[in-house]
């Protein structure tokens, strides 16, 4: 059994140069929403939710994106209700929010 349940990582990559990156895209607002919510829901701790910030997580193309695991969904999202949902829908629910998950074949 693994120490979370689920655990999320959000990518708050910046790149210079113009270079397609997720931190240009709300992902720090979205990563500070997710924790506050999931922290009010009660689901952050040992054998629940952590919500991480990541670096660069190569699928700067679908940006902005968060990853959860141990189910490896891969999530795009454009505003914080989207976020909401994820949070009540896959973390609280275990239920994929299946409009949001990120095409298997995005990349950088």
């Amino acid at each position: 059994m693994s120490y979370y349940e689920r655990h999320v990582f959000f990518c708050l990559n910046q790149r210079e140069a113009g270079e397609a990156c997720c931190a240009d895209h709300g992902a720090q607002a979205a990563f500070d929403h997710c924790k506050a919510r999931a922290k009010a829901a009660g689901l952050l701790g040992a054998g629940k939710v952590r919500v991480n910030r990541a670096g660069c997580l190569d699928r700067c193309a679908g940006g902005p994106v968060c990853v959860v695991y141990p189910e490896a969904v891969w999530y795009s999202f454009v505003d914080l209700d989207d976020i909401d949902e994820i949070v009540e829908s896959h973390l609280r629910q275990g239920r994929v929010v299946e409009r949001l998950r990120l095409a298997g074949d995005v990349g950088r």
